[in-house]
């Protein structure tokens, strides 16, 4: 059976794309490049890499762990325990909630990584048996719009991220007298095992701080890179499979083909777009209810964050709590938007079932149609923990959420 299996296999790929190595690294290179950094490329991919590779990844890792458990630990502590002022502490809730929902999704990829690597496995296989240069086009387009949509998550995240790690705590200075002045951490509570203001020591926080900042960010893009690329890679074979629909009957593309071979081929093709997405959803559905649950409260108290320091004229703080603000929100926009775009595409299969000459079949050919016909009116879905779908309505509920714990947060702290 196994031989028989690795025969199977190997005549599929025999029909390979001559480009698929240059598609492939094109349609996961930014993924890659922010989960090298964070260690975890190599137990995602899972390729049989190196002794030296393997030995850089684990150092990663730790440096990364270390670098989460340095600020989480002392700051939380810090919060839960010994801040007293109910202001203060609101103010480091947002911060410290993302530092924990981050270690939270920096495990999860590591514990699902067979997981996603086989998704990104069946992407390449996908890559490696397009046979049609149109096919292949509408791959490459689906790819740049997971590209785009990874490249924008990141540019907001690092451009808010960085400025709150780096100009607010240099700008933020407190004066004690004339001859003292405290230089402010982004993250406190390190008090109780060194002066945090004495030189070195300033420094070194100041710059594993920063070396958190992007480990964080690097793993909610991450997050969001796979997701994209998942779902927009799900949609381009949808495409495809509406081509083949489109072929059917005249056969243009697959000379030498019947219409039961060219039927056989379309089944195959939507079976396995079914049990990519299905796998997909299954991989995911905890990273989105992350993000929703987290995403709804950090908004939640960005606003407070940017309505109180209006009212204390900080312009810097303004500026950067605002960019911090668009960049989350567009971070949610970004996973209930690809949420919306599977729907909307498996939606479609349907209307393109219908709109070919299915009455020109003879016998009763059409009747296999009508499974998927049947099996476009429930389209899979990504999910948040399979409590909620995502999608645009699911989006506009988190800011409306936001706004009403905004009006709560506020009536507590006033």
């Amino acid at each position: 059976m196994h031989d028989r299996s690795s025969r199977l296999t190997g005549k599929m790929l025999e029909m390979y794309n001559v480009h698929h190595e240059h598609d492939i690294r094109y349609t996961m290179q930014l993924c890659r490049w922010v989960l090298k950094p964070i260690g975890m490329w190599h137990p995602i991919y899972g390729h049989h890499p190196s002794r030296n590779e393997k030995l850089v990844s684990i150092a990663l890792i730790v440096t990364c762990f270390s670098a989460l458990c340095f600020v989480l630990i002392p700051a939380g502590l810090y919060t839960l325990f010994r801040e007293k002022n109910i202001n203060i502490k609101v103010k480091l809730f947002g911060p410290i909630g993302f530092c924990l929902t981050s270690t939270i999704k920096y495990c999860y990829l590591g514990a699902r990584a067979a997981a996603f690597g086989k998704c990104i496995q069946h992407v390449e296989d996908d890559w490696r048996v397009m046979q049609y240069q149109d096919h292949r086009g509408i791959m490459l387009k689906n790819a740049l719009i997971g590209r785009r949509i990874t490249t924008l998550c990141a540019l907001f995240l690092y451009i808010g991220g960085l400025s709150y790690h780096t100009i607010m705590p240099l700008s933020s200075r407190r004066k004690i007298n004339e001859n003292y002045t405290i230089r402010l951490h982004t993250y406190p509570g390190y008090d109780l095992f060194f002066d945090p203001q004495a030189s070195p020591a300033y420094e070194i926080v100041f710059c594993v701080h920063c070396l958190f900042a992007l480990v964080t960010y690097n793993i909610t893009t991450a997050a969001c890179s796979l997701a994209a690329i998942f779902v927009t890679h799900a949609c381009g074979q949808v495409q495809i499979l509406m081509t083949l629909l489109d072929d059917l009957i005249e056969g243009k593309w697959s000379k030498g083909t019947t219409v039961k071979d060219r039927l056989s081929m379309i089944a195959k093709h939507h079976v396995r777009v079914l049990r990519f997405s299905t796998n997909v959803e299954e991989v995911l559905r905890e990273i989105c209810l992350m993000e929703i649950v987290a995403s709804t409260l950090i908004i939640c108290l960005l606003e407070h964050y940017c309505l109180t320091e209006w009212e204390n004229s900080d312009a810097v703080a303004i500026l950067t709590y605002f960019i911090l603000l668009i960049s989350f929100t567009f971070n949610i926009l970004i996973f209930c938007y690809i949420g919306e775009l599977l729907v909307e595409q498996y939606s479609k299969i349907g209307s393109a079932v219908y709109e070919i000459n299915w009455y020109s079949l003879s016998g009763n050919k059409a009747l296999s149609l009508v499974l998927i016909i049947a099996m476009s009116h429930y389209p899979p879905k990504l999910t948040a923990g399979k409590i909620f779908d995502l999608s645009i309505n699911t989006f506009g509920a988190v800011l409306k959420t936001s706004v009403v714990y905004l009006n709560l947060l506020r009536t507590v702290t006033e």
